[in-house]
C-alpha cells in the first residue's frame, strides 16, 4: 500500500520562500538550513529537505499554496541531517544522491545524533513524519547519480567531493544559479567532520565561475565571491597544522559557530595523516568524547 499523507506538526517562522530567477526559488531557512524549489511543466524540484520534518512541511505547506503543483523530485547534497532530516515528508518523489549518501541512508537513522545536532527539534526524530506510531525514519535515495545528469530541462546534478567524500551540487544553468547545498555556507562557519578541506577548498576553485547566483546550505543568498571566501577559510585550516588558534584574522571573524574551528583543523590533520575518523571534537559535541 502507498504511505499515508504525511501529517504532523509544522515549524512556524521556519524560513521563507524567495524568488532569485524565473521558475526558481530559494527556501532561506531560519537557521534549520535552505532549500531550492525549481518549478518546471512536469512538476517541481526540491533540492535538500531541512533538518527535520516540521521544517521540511512548513515548506511543503508554502510550495502547495503557492504553485499547486506536484513535487516530483527531491535531491540530496548529501547525506547530513540538513539534506535529508525532512525527506519523509516528500514520500512521493523520486529521490537523487550519491551513493555515500545511498548507503548511509540504508543504515538506521542515528537518532541520539540527531537531537544533540538540532536539539530544538529533538521531538521531531521520536516520531515518523507520517504516525506516531512507528520510529522516525529517513527516505532513502531511489536514483543514485555519480555522474554529472541532467534531472530535468532545468536542473543539472554535478557530482562533486570535499565536504563528504561524495556530494552533489545544482546547477539551472539557463538561470545563472548554483544550489551548493552542503557544499557551501555563508557568514556561518562550516562543518568539515566527515569531510577533506583540501579537496573541498580545491573543489570551490572549480565551481566559483558556474554561476552568478549561490544558494548555500546555510546563509544568505550570495555569489562567486562567497565561493572563494570559504575556500579560502578551508585552506587556513589545512596550514593552522592542528592549532585553531593558528587560523589568522579575515573576513570569516564575523561569522556564527568559530567553535567549529577545532573541528575542522582537526579534521585537516587527520586526513592529512591517512586518518579517515570522527574527530575527537566532533565525537565531544556528540556527548561522545569518552567512549
Amino acid at each position: 500500500m502507498p504511505p499515508t499523507p504525511d501529517i504532523g506538526p509544522v515549524a512556524s517562522g521556519a524560513g521563507t520562500l524567495q524568488p532569485i530567477a524565473p521558475n526558481v526559488w530559494a527556501w532561506i531557512g531560519t537557521g534549520t538550513g535552505n532549500a531550492g524549489v525549481v518549478i518546471e511543466d512536469d512538476g517541481i524540484t526540491v533540492i535538500d529537505t531541512l533538518l527535520a520534518p516540521s521544517v521540511a512541511r512548513a515548506l511543503n505547506n508554502e510550495i502547495a499554496d503557492r504553485f499547486g503543483l506536484p513535487i516530483k523530485r527531491v535531491i540530496y547534497t548529501s547525506s547530513h541531517l540538513d539534506s535529508v532530516g525532512g525527506s519523509a515528508v516528500f514520500w512521493m518523489a523520486a529521490r537523487y544522491g550519491r551513493t555515500q549518501t545511498n548507503v548511509l541512508l540504508d543504515q538506521p537513522a542515528p537518532i541520539d545524533a540527531y537531537k544533540r545536532l538540532a536539539p530544538a527539534f529533538a521531538h521531531d526524530y521520536d516520531t515518523n513524519p507520517r504516525t506516531a506510531e512507528v520510529p522516525f525514519a529517513t527516505r532513502p535515495v531511489s536514483h543514485v547519480v555519480d555522474a554529472a545528469a541532467w534531472l530535468s530541462p532545468l536542473v543539472l546534478a554535478v557530482p562533486v567531493s570535499g565536504q563528504q567524500d561524495e556530494n552533489l551540487v545544482i546547477l539551472v544553468p539557463s538561470a545563472g544559479v548554483m544550489f551548493a547545498g552542503a557544499f557551501l555556507t555563508i557568514g556561518t562557519t562550516p562543518n568539515a567532520w566527515d569531510g577533506d578541506p583540501v579537496t573541498w577548498a580545491d573543489t570551490l576553485g572549480e565551481l566559483a565561475d558556474q554561476a552568478t547566483v549561490i544558494v548555500p546550505g546555510y546563509g544568505p543568498i550570495g555569489a562567486p565571491r562567497h565561493v572563494h571566501l570559504l575556500q579560502a577559510y578551508l585552506y587556513a585550516c589545512d596550514d593552522a597544522s592542528g592549532d585553531p588558534s593558528r587560523i589568522p584574522a579575515g573576513p570569516w571573524d564575523d561569522w556564527t559557530g568559530r567553535d567549529l574551528d577545532a573541528v575542522n583543523v582537526e579534521r585537516a590533520v587527520r586526513v592529512a595523516q591517512g586518518d579517515r575518523g570522527v574527530p575527537r571534537t566532533m565525537l565531544e559535541r556528540l556527548g561522545m568524547g569518552d567512549d
